[in-house]
């Protein structure tokens, strides 16, 4: 195959490279191929039907929320959305809360006085903000407040962490919860973003229309890693120097051949159950800290809502070691100070690559919303005549 045919080759069709994608074919009248190592476009964004009739996401729950216009603007041109409200919480001693941790958690605990004493006491300390961290709570200097912390700490945080990132609770520093929020009020509501939708019929339409451009080849089933060699700040691609640009969604570690070490990741392996009733939890998303093994529970009916009767599809979660070779997704990557360093050696071979364009969570190594994702393929579009990416 002649790759130079295409002035764009794309490795990966989720949202990163799918919307860079379709801007180079579009804005740029560009011929782009776009390769995909799975049967399927859409990346962790896939959803679809199953055997139940009930729609599905493969990858997890994923909902889309932003505060930024110009986000849901771009968005739109390719989906019609529904606004939706994504309502989490979790399972402690037999006992549903609602997510972030709210007023309603102190009532569900606590006996009236003692809960009447708590929410003062917080009302006391913070009268006019409605969020504040569960890493301040554990610091405060009143009793009343830290006890309370403590208990979501030894009840919750801990254990979920625990198992999320594969450590035992004891490990836990309680500062990588310092962006974990708790409301001072009675709201619910797992995001405060202005825009939350979903699409109206779904993610996997919205995919199907961004990539329908005449400019747009799609290759699935091809693992684009057996064709690329990056070698002397020269790229080929199916044994010849491709020309163009190669815009790169996957692995950073994996393109180089791991040459400066595996960057770690938490995988995820999804356990899934048809039952005949109607509802099995309270809420789309329920975490189950306290349960063995699995950390949360999607209940796929609830998200969007839909009306089937009396059955629902559900998927119980368990958070795993990534090993390449195992078959397993890489999701989390694992931030610590020596993975940073390993990630920041890729990068600056990357940058030798004047063609290459990174995007994407792997391939820049970071968590990223779905938000978090389009605005960083926004931002590679807005330099794609300019070089190299940079940051």
């Amino acid at each position: 195959m002649n790759y130079n045919h295409y002035d764009a080759i794309v490795v990966g069709a989720g949202l990163s490279g799918s919307v860079i994608a379709r801007h180079l074919a579009e804005e740029c009248n560009e011929r782009v191929l776009i390769i995909e190592k799975r049967n399927h476009i859409g990346g962790n964004m896939y959803d679809y039907v199953n055997e139940e009739g009930i729609l599905v996401h493969k990858y997890g729950p994923h909902t889309f929320h932003t505060k930024k216009k110009e986000l849901f603007e771009c968005m739109k041109k390719y989906a019609e959305w529904d606004e939706y409200k994504l309502t989490c919480g979790a399972v402690i001693n037999g006992k549903y809360t609602p997510t972030p941790f709210n007023f309603q958690t102190i009532d569900d605990f606590y006996d009236e006085k003692n809960a009447n004493e708590i929410k003062n006491e917080l009302k006391r300390y913070y009268p006019s903000e409605e969020f504040v961290t569960v890493l301040e709570l554990l610091n405060h200097e009143s009793d009343v407040i830290r006890e309370y912390a403590n208990f979501l700490f030894e009840n919750d945080y801990s254990l979920y962490t625990a198992k999320q990132w594969g450590v035992s609770p004891e490990e836990i520093d309680p500062s990588v919860l310092k962006r974990v929020p708790i409301r001072l009020n009675y709201d619910i509501g797992y995001f405060d973003d202005k825009y939350q939708y979903m699409p109206a019929t779904k993610y996997s339409d919205f995919f199907d229309k961004l990539l329908k451009h005449e400019n747009i080849e799609i290759e699935l089933n091809t693992d684009a890693l057996s064709l690329i060699k990056l070698e002397k700040n020269i790229i080929q691609i199916g044994g010849e120097e491709f020309k163009g640009r190669l815009i790169y969604t996957g692995p950073i570690d994996e393109l180089f051949g791991f040459k400066y070490g595996k960057l770690p990741y938490r995988s995820l392996r999804f356990e899934w159950k048809n039952d005949n009733i109607k509802s099995y939890q309270d809420a789309p998303v329920v975490a189950y800290p306290q349960a063995k093994g699995y950390t949360r529970i999607t209940e796929y009916t609830k998200l969007p809502y839909q009306c089937v009767g009396e059955k629902t599809t559900y998927a119980i979660e368990y958070s795993l070691p990534y090993k390449e070779g195992e078959n397993k997704e890489p999701y989390y990557p694992v931030l610590t100070e020596e993975s940073q360093k390993i990630y920041a050696r890729y990068k600056q071979e990357a940058e030798k690559y004047t063609k290459l364009y990174l995007a994407g969570r792997l391939a820049d190594f970071k968590y990223y919303n779905m938000d978090q994702a389009l605005e960083r393929a926004l931002y590679i579009i807005k330099n794609l005549n300019g070089g190299n990416d940079g940051e």
